[in-house]
């Protein structure tokens, strides 16, 4: 619950955050006539606004708010970076939406969210509060899903759910697409967030692919995917750590790339604490290969460059759980952001690498 005073009385209402994040210890109510450097300096002093005020107006509020947060500069490093972001994350996170019973805004010039909100938090229930940037991207997380991603290497399009990492970011997608299967007729596909893999892994002709996903979002995501695509037959998916039972010929991996603490539920595809599932993957491969079967390890050097993962380090872990290099094939990201010298990360990001490690039995 959240609590504020308006109109000389105490009010309560259910906090709702899908990422995750504390409520506000502190509330005012604000509304059209609060300038931005007014809420700006409330957000940063730890002042939650619950907005009264026009929905449209309310937004522009956010955009005023953003411009005042200060990025980390260019060339400061990663964690610099990630310090820059959570404060951001905490100042924006402090503009709040009322809503109504049955997933409604009522506040002037609102939209129709209750689509959005109900594949997010699930059936409608009575009045809640939830942070505006929050609620942003459940909207823009329900038009991904509607709409979905073209992904060439597949032939057809997968459609991400909210916190499902979406595979924008393609070139993962084709070095599986290039790389030679090994003999053998079925697949696992480790920590398959959206499907893409798994369903790429069907379309090559891999007769039985099992997908796994710790996160029942990502889960629900896969097998919606698998359906649309009419590939049920030839991939299951489920829920489990790491492996399903048994062994395969083929067991591929795209795991997050970052050896860092999540911060939203969409993190941990990016950052993965410790590096818990690229060793655990390693770790366990051998034990679910099949004698001459391969293991697929997709993954970026980023974290190399940023200095979060020691050179040689990689390699270390494979011969240490009993595996050996087969080949590798490298690919050069399409980045965006390498090319603007005002990114923090612009150096690491020009010059990373995503390869493909085809690991074996040593």
């Amino acid at each position: 619950m959240i609590r504020w005073t308006e109109a000389g009385r105490e009010r309560e209402a259910p906090w709702r955050s899908a990422a995750g994040a504390p409520p506000p210890s502190r509330v005012a109510v604000a509304d059209d006539r609060m300038n931005a450097a007014t809420a700006y300096r409330l957000a940063c002093e730890g002042t939650a606004l619950l907005w009264r005020g026009d929905f449209h107006n309310a937004r522009q509020l956010l955009r005023a708010l953003a411009r005042r947060c200060n990025p980390a500069p260019a060339g400061a490093g990663f964690h610099r970076y990630r310090q820059a972001q959570s404060q951001r994350a905490r100042t924006l996170g402090m503009l709040l939406i009322p809503f109504a019973a049955g997933h409604t805004i009522p506040l002037r010039r609102a939209p129709d969210v209750r689509e959005a909100c109900e594949e997010v938090y699930g059936p409608a229930t009575g009045p809640a509060v939830t942070p505006l940037r929050e609620l942003l991207g459940v909207i823009g997380a329900h038009e991904w899903r509607r709409k979905g991603v073209e992904v060439p290497a597949l032939g057809g399009r997968i459609h991400p759910h909210h916190g499902v990492f979406s595979p924008v970011r393609g070139e993962y997608v084709e070095l599986v697409a290039e790389a030679p299967l090994p003999s053998g007729r079925a697949a696992f596909d480790v920590g398959t967030g959206t499907g893409v893999l798994a369903a790429l892994l069907a379309r090559r002709g891999v007769e039985r692919v099992v997908a796994t996903d710790l996160d029942p979002r990502a889960v629900a995501c896969a097998c919606e995917n698998v359906d649309r695509l009419g590939l049920g037959g030839q991939v299951s998916v489920l829920r489990a750590d790491l492996f399903p039972p048994g062994r395969a010929p083929l067991v591929v991996c795209n795991p997050p790339w970052l050896p860092a603490q999540p911060v939203s539920p969409l993190d941990h595809a990016v950052y993965d604490p410790g590096g818990r599932m690229l060793s655990g993957f390693l770790d366990g491969l051998g034990d679910h290969l099949e004698p001459g079967g391969e293991g697929w390890l997709v993954l970026s050097d980023l974290a190399e460059r940023l200095g979060l993962r020691g050179p040689g380090e990689l390699r270390a872990a494979v011969e240490a759980a009993g595996l050996r290099v087969k080949d590798r094939i490298d690919t050069r990201p399409p980045h965006r952001r390498a090319a603007d010298p005002a990114d923090p990360l612009s150096a690491a990001r020009s010059g990373e690498i995503t390869t493909l490690w085809r690991l074996t039995h040593r």
